[in-house]
């Protein structure tokens, strides 16, 4: 794969962007680019730059743009004038979703839940969970872990640890408290015991929870990854002190880590999961809420919203599910591809020893280089050379690939190649020669 044909200057004189949009935006600016079509792992400019999508709509896009199974799914079913908005109406959209759902995905792991559509994003199904949580407990405090990003509505972000998305919200953040995750004090610090022994103690001070909220690779937070035996920890500890255990799945599921939930490998059950990004397969907006039955206690209406009847998603998540995950195949060949993911990454890595380490799992992964200035140039001659890639951690020094999970081996092989290129660029003038 050539190096992709980029416009001969920066494009940042976009008049309609600067008059009307607001200044939160945040990719635009480190990719001032026009986007127009996009193909699979691919994207295209306005001008005829081609870009190799290594970022997949922060792991909206797991089966890549516009795949055909979907497209055509969804185009079928508007041509055939299928209902596209219902709030919570019985449809034959919905019905299909509901149907592919526990027989391809949950009654083959063992799992029985209840589907709450929540709003159409992944904050209103971590807002629903809460919520369920502390009105089936009684309690109001929530144990959630340094370095997890849940949201940025309130309850969401209350659970959230980045400061500066905590600094958005204009009022106290409270009866959250953030517990050290796995490896937070370093491989010889068993953080969950830690956790057990603050709640065991009457005099810590750690009120009695109402749920834990955990990512088993936290995302945003800079590819940590919880191991099996800490989740299993987690998940016993939680059962202990009568608190539910939620799983955040909406980066980390749907494949991404090389199972549909991320939790699977672990072996444990959680209480509730809130799923998104991906649960749509192409970008539309679909959150979803699961927990156990006996955990149904809502009252009729208690929590809603608008967008939770979104037929059109329920139509492409119906088609992805019946199109991926029917068989092992699709999990086999994202393993697969994870291990040459993993092995690209360590290559690159290991050409600045100490300096640079590999993080993540399955198709989640990254590269730390301990500087978020680093990270952010690095991810910048990326995009110079084609490739559209992001940061993570707590001080975005980790350069993280999210690359579609049915990306082409080949290409996948030359996106890293690329990105070696980039990193070259970027390190060896600041730590010398490569090794």
């Amino acid at each position: 794969m050539k190096k992709s044909p980029q416009p001969s200057a920066t494009r940042s004189d976009f008049p309609i962007y600067k008059k009307m949009e607001s200044r939160v935006r945040t990719y635009s600016r480190a990719m001032p680019r026009e986007f127009t079509t996009a193909e699979g792992p691919w994207m295209t400019d306005d001008q005829g730059g081609r870009y190799l999508d290594f970022l997949s709509g922060c792991s909206t896009l797991n089966y890549g743009h516009n795949h055909p199974v979907l497209r055509d799914a969804l185009l079928e079913y508007i041509r055939e004038d299928g209902i596209a908005h219902s709030l919570d109406l019985h449809t034959r959209a919905k019905a299909a979703f509901l149907t592919e759902l526990n027989s391809t995905i949950l009654e083959p792991r063992g799992l029985s839940f209840k589907a709450m559509f929540t709003g159409p994003t992944g904050t209103n199904a971590v807002e629903a969970a809460l919520k369920l949580a502390r009105k089936i407990t009684g309690r109001q405090h929530v144990i959630a872990f340094t370095n997890g990003f849940h949201g940025m509505t309130l309850g969401a972000l209350a659970c959230t640890g980045n400061t500066g998305k905590r600094g958005g919200a204009g009022i106290p953040l409270t009866h959250v408290s953030h517990e050290p995750y796995d490896g937070y004090f370093g491989e010889d610090v068993d953080t969950a015991e830690l956790l057990q022994q603050r709640l065991s103690d009457p005099s810590s001070g750690l009120d009695a929870p109402a749920a834990f909220l955990v990512e088993t690779v936290q995302g945003e937070g800079g590819l940590n990854v919880a191991s099996a035996k800490w989740l299993r920890k987690i998940a016993r500890i939680a059962k202990e002190h009568g608190a539910l255990l939620i799983i955040d799945d909406i980066q980390a599921g749907c494949g991404r880590t090389g199972h549909f939930f991320s939790f699977e490998q672990a072996g444990i059950a959680p209480d509730i999961v809130t799923l998104a990004k991906s649960l749509s397969g192409m970008g539309l907006p679909f959150a979803l809420t699961l927990f156990k039955p006996d955990l149904d206690v809502w009252e009729p209406g208690e929590h809603n919203g608008t967008f939770r009847g979104n037929c059109h998603a329920f139509v492409t998540a119906t088609a992805a599910l019946r199109h991926f995950w029917r068989n092992e195949n699709f999990q086999q060949d994202i393993r697969r591809r994870s291990d040459i993911l993993k092995s690209g990454l360590e290559q690159i890595a290991s050409r600045y020893g100490e300096l640079a380490s590999v993080k993540g799992r399955g198709m989640m992964r990254g590269i730390d280089v301990g500087s978020g200035k680093l990270a952010s140039e690095i991810t910048a001659a990326a995009f110079d050379k084609g490739i559209i890639i992001e940061t993570s951690g707590p001080h975005d020094e980790v350069v993280k690939v999210l690359a579609p999970l049915t990306i082409d081996d080949e290409i996948l092989a030359n996106g890293l190649a690329l990105l070696a290129d980039a990193f070259d660029e970027v390190m060896t003038p600041a730590y010398g020669a490569a090794a």
